[in-house]
Parts: structure tokens; sequence; C-alpha cells
């Protein structure tokens, strides 16, 4: 299964694995999990997805610890106080100081 670029250990697979985004490399774990659990592999192709799978689950873990850590981060910044909200007035309803205006009577 060599050369297929999809399992085995030359080095270009590795590099590709590296580049890949947390979903890529979850989704590709996924199906060599899969695969794997199918069955029917030579001891050797097992073997080189298994390999493969760590590759990817390291990627993810990467993942992972990159997304916490920016998490503890932002935590850890200071926050401004809050201050309430000062109370905004509507336009009052022209109609309304209008009637004032007449002694409150009805249009």
């Amino acid at each position: 299964m060599r050369g297929n670029g999809e399992v085995g250990g030359a080095p270009e697979a590795s590099e590709r694995d590296t580049a890949l985004s947390y979903e890529q490399a979850r989704d590709k774990l996924a199906a060599v999990v899969k695969r794997l659990e199918a069955g029917g592999l030579t001891l050797e192709q097992s073997l080189e997805l298994w390999e493969r799978g760590e590759r990817l689950a390291a990627v993810c873990e990467e993942w992972l610890d990159g997304a916490r850590a920016r998490l503890a981060a932002a935590m850890a910044m200071p926050r401004p106080p809050r201050t309430p909200r000062a109370w905004t007035t509507l336009p009052s309803d022209p109609s309304a100081a209008e009637r004032a205006e007449r002694g409150g009577e009805l249009a």
C-alpha cells in the first residue's frame, strides 16, 4: 500500500499530515480506524495504517493543545469593569406634545 499517499512511512505523507487542519486530521484518522477495524489487511498493511493513525492522532493532539492554550490565555486576560449602560430616551411623540399645548384635548 505504499506509494498511494494514504498509507506508508514515506516522509512526504508525514509532512502532509502536519499541514492538515484539525478537522481534516480527525476525518482521516477516523478513516484509518475504520479501515483497520474492517480487517482483511496483511500485517505490514495494518502496521502502516497504525503508524499513520498515530501521526494523525498527534496532529489532532497538537491542535487541541493549541486550542486549550488559546482559551487559557483568553480567560486569563483582565476584563474591563462593566459599567451600567445609560438609559436612552426615545424622542417624544410630537402629537402628544401638541395635545398638551392645546390643554390635553384629543385630536
